[in-house]
């Protein structure tokens, strides 16, 4: 039989809405006692009774026994779950930042005080990604883990590619209809995804990983040229964050945008939705595909592990404790393509191997081959010289490979 829960939520934006109108509908045996907020002249859906401005009324009250954190600064959401689990309480998150940088600490408060942290919401909405990495591979060799992550960028490239729509009109877009934050830095930059990506691989490969190792590069450099030339090629460009086990000692992660071509699942992935690519030893080829952006998909993965607290459900994170020294490693090539104005950026880069190479007044693009240490060196340089790069393996016929 399931207990109660007795619930103190934090945070009452698109998400916490969507949560509270999915609970409603439901016979759970859960209720929501309090619910902190910053803002306490916001007007609300609820009556006041239910709002509060000091986190201690949550954190301190005996009554209630699981916190759900659902706000946008990273600091105050680990303060808020490391106090939570050390009282006794079980914590929901959706803060894919705050977990990816703690998530060690995270693991020992979990241990020492035998309470439970679950964050499916926190990475590809409304996907059980965690929860399947959990249960279902966590005996299976994985080769790779890759996909579409981030549902603000992919809706960004979908107008483009789809509608025709130009970068700075389609992320207004974005923003207006909640996917991207008014500093969108975090979806277009890739750092959304790779949070998501770092906590991914924590369950698929037991590794964690600092994220200031792992490169991002994003779209935010996208223009005209690079669209029509994805065009002409019969491909779309996707943001993609690419897990990789490389031998049995060493693991690559790292996000970048990606020439997809129409036989991949991630080709026919758009607008706000999600897709998770799962390559395994034995199951093969899988793929999970949901929406990844908005209150109701995101709240409904937040739910599913509310509704598992209620059986004292916990992560065991079996391939983290039994881990026989697999290792994250940046020592790898890749091939690219590279868009660009500045002949020294490619000296600076030094291409393994060039395959291809274009001029045509201003656009100019390389197809090569580099190591992935080089783009990490160069990412600053890439970035202010709005230089377009993407992961395009097709293109040469040369897959990731260790750069030993």
């Amino acid at each position: 039989m399931s207990k109660k829960l007795t619930i103190g939520l934090f945070g009452f934006g698109v998400v916490g809405q969507g949560l509270y109108d999915i609970i409603k509908t439901k016979n759970l045996n859960i209720e929501i006692k309090k619910i902190a907020i910053k803002d306490a002249g916001k007007e609300r859906s609820l009556p006041a009774s239910y709002f509060t401005t000091d986190k201690d009324e949550l954190l301190n009250d005996p009554e209630i026994n699981t916190i759900i954190e659902l706000i946008n600064d990273t600091e105050a959401a680990f303060e808020i779950a490391s106090r939570a689990l050390s009282s006794g309480k079980s914590v929901v998150s959706a803060s894919k930042k705050m977990i990816a940088l703690h998530l060690e600490e995270l693991l020992k408060l979990q241990d020492q005080y035998d309470t439970s942290l679950l964050y499916e919401g926190a990475v590809c909405g409304s996907i059980p990604i965690i929860r399947n990495l959990e249960e279902y591979y966590d005996n299976e060799l994985l080769h790779s883990i890759c996909g579409i992550f981030n549902g603000s960028s992919n809706y960004i490239l979908s107008k483009g590619f789809l509608e025709g729509m130009d970068y700075a009109t389609a992320l207004k877009q974005a923003q207006d209809l909640g996917f991207a934050e008014t500093d969108p830095t975090m979806d277009v930059g890739g750092y959304d995804a790779k949070f998501k990506l770092i906590i991914a691989a924590a369950h698929a490969y037991g590794v964690v990983v600092e994220p200031e190792a792992v490169l991002n590069l994003g779209i935010e450099n996208l223009a005209a040229d690079d669209i029509q030339y994805a065009r002409e090629k019969g491909l779309k460009i996707k943001l993609v964050p690419v897990a990789k086990e490389l031998d049995d000692e060493h693991v690559a992660l790292f996000v970048m945008p990606k020439l997809v071509t129409p036989d991949e699942f991630l080709y026919n992935v758009e607008y706000e939705y999600n897709g998770v690519i799962v390559q395994a030893a034995f199951a093969d080829q899988q793929f999970f595909f949901g929406k990844g952006a908005g209150g109701h998909p995101t709240g409904s993965a937040v739910l599913s592990d509310v509704a598992a607290l209620r059986y004292d459900y916990q992560y065991e994170y079996k391939k983290l404790r039994t881990n026989k020294g697999l290792k994250f490693t940046n020592d790898i090539e890749l091939c690219v393509y590279l868009r660009y104005e500045d002949d020294e950026l490619v000296e600076a880069l030094e291409f393994v191997e060039i395959k291809e190479r274009y001029y045509s007044g201003s656009y100019k693009y390389i197809i090569g081959k580099l190591k992935l240490s080089k783009l990490i060196d160069n990412k600053q340089r890439i970035s202010d010289q709005k230089a377009f790069l993407a992961f395009a393996d097709q293109l040469t016929g040369v897959s990731l490979v260790s750069a030993k």
